[in-house]
């Protein structure tokens, strides 16, 4: 059935339709093109093969479910190495006037090329799931091409909108995953720093400055982490210290003032709003009697 879904390659750079077409190509020997470009937007799925692409001057080695996302006017050329293995892929062109179109129904669809553009950042890798379901999408796009059926049009515009929205995802998916590991890094950043200096200044202008961050991200950052503000998580951590450095011996006048509070009384204060009671009857009910003496904690 595939074989019938190929495409016999040609040199032709230029669409006979007005909206999109879909080619299936797999080729011992391939007949080179130079550099070119189009006036449409090209997305191409490599399947297998020993090639490069190379895009505005710049070669990408293509592995099995790389997608490339060529916008018009981008220059690029396919390098093929051997031809002891097949050069499978493939390519869909859609026109500016169909992409037009398919952003009045929804932006969604074009999240992909709107990244592309913005980023210049032309090959997407995908894993194997995402490429067989890719594949899968397109070869169940180009049977439909291949059939008389009843409102075939339609439903290879649903293709079409499954296959743009299903890469806009994947991408977006992505993105969303490397912005969270950005930002938990980030955060990871913050708290390690609080955690070293919870006797400094941990004000947010002094984060910002020490840490090259906005007081802003560090904000959103904990409440997204958190759902603290960066004032209640320092000030948890510097009673959880206090706390461990009494029980540890060290006196209550002395442990709150170097962990970062400005005197006993705003450590009280905080410690009565984070506890429910003051340091002397936790202390009574978290430890012995004859160990709580020992400590003069007030």
């Amino acid at each position: 059935m595939k074989k019938k879904l190929r495409s016999e390659f040609n040199s032709r750079q230029y669409m006979l339709s007005k909206d999109f077409e879909l080619f299936y190509y797999s080729d011992l020997h391939f007949s080179s093109v130079g550099r070119h470009s189009h006036p449409y937007t090209e997305v191409y799925l490599f399947c297998e093969g020993d090639v490069d692409m190379e895009i505005v001057g710049k070669k990408y080695p293509l592995m099995a479910g790389s997608v490339l996302v060529l916008p018009p006017g981008t220059e690029h050329r396919a390098i093929v190495h051997s031809g002891e293995v097949p050069y499978r892929r493939f390519v869909f062109w859609l026109s500016e006037d169909f992409c037009r179109m398919l952003r009045t129904e929804s932006p969604d669809y074009l999240y992909l090329f709107d990244r592309v553009q913005e980023k210049k950042s032309y090959v997407i890798p995908t894993d194997p799931l995402e490429f067989n379901s890719l594949r899968s999408r397109l070869f169940s796009m180009l049977e439909e091409m291949h059939t008389e059926h009843f409102g075939r049009d339609t439903q290879i515009g649903l293709h079409v909108r499954g296959l743009m929205l299903e890469l806009s995802r994947t991408v977006w998916q992505r993105d969303r995953r490397q912005r969270k590991k950005r930002n938990y890094s980030s955060y990871q950043l913050i708290t390690d720093y609080i955690q070293e200096n919870l006797g400094g200044d941990l004000s947010l202008d002094a984060l910002s400055r020490e840490l090259y961050l906005s007081k802003y991200h560090i904000a959103h950052l904990f409440q997204e982490n958190t759902g603290l503000s960066i004032h209640q998580y320092i000030t948890k951590k510097r009673l959880a210290a206090c706390l461990e450095a009494i029980q540890g011996g060290q006196r209550i006048n002395e442990v709150c003032t170097r962990l970062g509070f400005l005197n006993y009384s705003s450590f009280y204060r905080a410690f009565l709003k984070e506890y429910g009671c003051s340091p002397s009857v936790y202390l009574k009910e978290r430890l012995p009697a004859a160990e709580v003496e020992a400590r003069h904690a007030e």
